[in-house]
């Protein structure tokens, strides 16, 4: 059986120990928090400070950066980008390849498309349909 870590250098020289998640293997940094529900794939890194919580499902290749939030029944798809301190309401749906800003915020039950970028700060709210609702 192999290991059930990893140890990988920042670029700032620091040695960053992630572990595998139970569901699916993703990787999930030393001081992150990812409810045992939750689906984080193979090929996803989850930096520290970062909250999963229960339901939520973070797609293949998906980067979630260090102190995002990502709620109940959340949908990251695969190559994604959460950006640090993000937060994604509970059951909202982000799309492959869509980068989420340092910030930013996705309203509960959203709907992001694929390859969308929310900027910096952003705050994001759609219905059902994906089309934008009044801030």
């Amino acid at each position: 059986m192999g290991k059930n870590y990893v140890d990988i250098e920042n670029d700032r020289g620091e040695t960053l120990r992630y572990r595998k998640h139970v569901n699916g293997r993703g990787l999930i940094a030393h001081g992150a928090k990812v409810h045992p529900s939750a689906i984080v794939e193979a090929g996803a890194y989850v930096e520290p400070g970062v909250q999963i919580a229960a339901g939520a499902h973070v797609g293949r290749g998906v980067w979630v950066e260090s102190d995002a939030v990502i709620g109940p029944d959340a949908e990251i798809s695969p190559h994604a980008h959460i950006g640090p301190r993000a937060a994604i309401g509970a059951g909202a749906k982000i799309g492959v390849r869509t980068q989420v800003g340092s910030e930013a915020r996705v309203a509960v039950g959203s709907l992001i498309g694929d390859d969308v970028t929310i900027g910096d700060g952003e705050r994001i709210a759609t219905d059902r349909r994906g089309l934008h609702l009044a801030a």
